[in-house]
């Protein structure tokens, strides 16, 4: 362990990022880009079979489920096999669940098995970035990954919006219903065009993963005893939510991934409810969205470092009271700046919060565990989220009441940590 260092104090000067690093950021590109497009092709579906509006966000809590269900397992995984290979199998996986779905295999647990792929991928991926990169880079380095992951869920939403067009229904209809897609002939749609693009994707990602170098790290063997993991897990937990820093910056990444993934659903149901827009153009908005959490987390990686990170809760309280002000909005020229700023927010937010836990949880447990322990918290919160989303939309709650609900439930809790942290005084970095 090294010496204790105040969080205001300098980092050691950075140094550039490693050349494996934009492999990794390439790689992980491709396989989001599949995945947001994917749930905009799945929603789609569901629209044109007849299902009722509130079983789509049940396909990102099936997605989301194995995250929460196999935590225990994918981290010692992430930490006993080159992270780049695991990775590789992982986008493996995922093609299967798309081949499910287009076998006729329920959305849900065609979604679950896609799920699972992306489970086993996130710590390898994030994982890697620890190991790569030294902690005086690692906020720079997730600006690059958050800017990767959100321009994939930009060009994603927009591709899938695309893939579900009548310019992509047009290209379908030339290739009629084909026999490997078990679909009703009127239910077809633009499907087979879609699926076969989300596919190369896939496919792409599995390429582009097997030049990802190996860092080198290795780590103790662990049990692979099914109750010895769940042990060494629920320690790494509470490890990490007694550690100061740990504790703070996975309360706030809980509390973000939850809420953004639920605002991704509510997003394109008040764009219809309030603008009266179709799906296809409501996609483009979560898109704009999108550009604001470019623009956010690569103005945080350009002027942040971990030490600022603990002084960030006041954004996290912006952001929550910017999400009544877009359900106020009835007007797309009003809603488009307010989309923006929101993302904007939310990616100065989250790229440091990020890389405070990846740093913490890099010192007290390993880069696998720890990015196991910060996904399980992470996505029981989406689940958790979108379960009530869902509820409350069943309940026909307006998207309205809903969105100023949990922005207002976001920035209460922000203005607890803030008063929490300030009542402590200041904190080390690398106690």
């Amino acid at each position: 362990m090294s010496a204790s260092r105040p969080l205001n104090d300098a980092l050691p000067p950075a140094a550039p990022l490693p050349a494996g690093f934009g492999r990794l950021v390439s790689a992980q590109f491709a396989s989001a880009l599949a995945d947001n497009a994917l749930l905009i092709v799945a929603i789609a579906w569901l629209v044109e079979t007849g299902r009722p509006g509130w079983w789509a966000p049940l396909l990102k809590f099936a997605f989301t489920l194995s995250y929460v269900l196999l935590a225990p397992v994918v981290g010692p995984l992430a930490d006993a096999v080159p992270k780049g290979r695991l990775m590789a199998v992982m986008n493996a996986t995922k093609i299967l669940g798309v081949a499910m779905l287009a076998a006729g295999v329920h959305p849900l647990a065609a979604f679950a098995v896609v799920g699972f792929g992306a489970a086993a991928y996130a710590p390898a991926k994030y994982g890697l970035v620890t190991e790569l990169v030294g902690p005086e880079r690692l906020v720079a380095a997730n600006a690059w990954l958050e800017v990767s992951v959100v321009g994939a869920a930009l060009l994603g939403t927009v591709l899938g919006g695309l893939l579900i067009s009548p310019l992509a229904g047009q290209a379908s209809a030339a290739l009629g219903c084909p026999s490997w897609l078990a679909a009703p002939v009127e239910a077809c749609g633009p499907l087979p065009v879609a699926l076969m693009a989300v596919l190369a994707l896939y496919g792409l990602a599995s390429v582009l993963n097997a030049f990802i170098p190996d860092s080198g790290a290795r780590y103790p063997g662990r049990s692979v005893h099914p109750v010895a993991l769940v042990r060494d897990f629920a320690a790494g937990c509470s490890l990490l939510w007694r550690d100061r820093l740990g504790g703070l910056s996975l309360a706030v990444t809980t509390v973000f991934w939850g809420f953004g993934a639920t605002l991704q659903f509510a997003v394109l149901q008040w764009a219809s409810d309030s603008l009266g827009l179709p799906l296809d153009r409501a996609a483009y908005l979560q898109a704009v969205v999108a550009v604001g959490v470019v623009a956010g987390a690569a103005w945080a990686g350009r002027r942040l470092n971990l030490a600022q990170a603990p002084g960030l809760l006041p954004v996290g309280v912006v952001l929550g009271l910017l999400v009544p002000c877009v359900a106020a909005s009835s007007h797309l020229a009003l809603a488009l700046p307010l989309l923006v700023a929101l993302g904007a927010t939310g990616g100065v937010l989250v790229v440091p919060m990020n890389a405070l836990l990846q740093h913490r949880g890099f010192r007290l447990l390993t880069a696998g565990r720890s990015i196991a322990v910060q996904g399980f918290h992470e996505n029981l919160s989406v689940l958790g989220m979108l379960a009530i989303y869902a509820a409350l939309l069943r309940l026909q709650v307006s998207v309205g009441v809903v969105m100023i609900g949990f922005g207002c439930s976001i920035a209460a809790l922000m203005v607890a940590l803030r008063w929490r942290e300030r009542r402590l005084g200041p904190a080390a970095l690398n106690p």
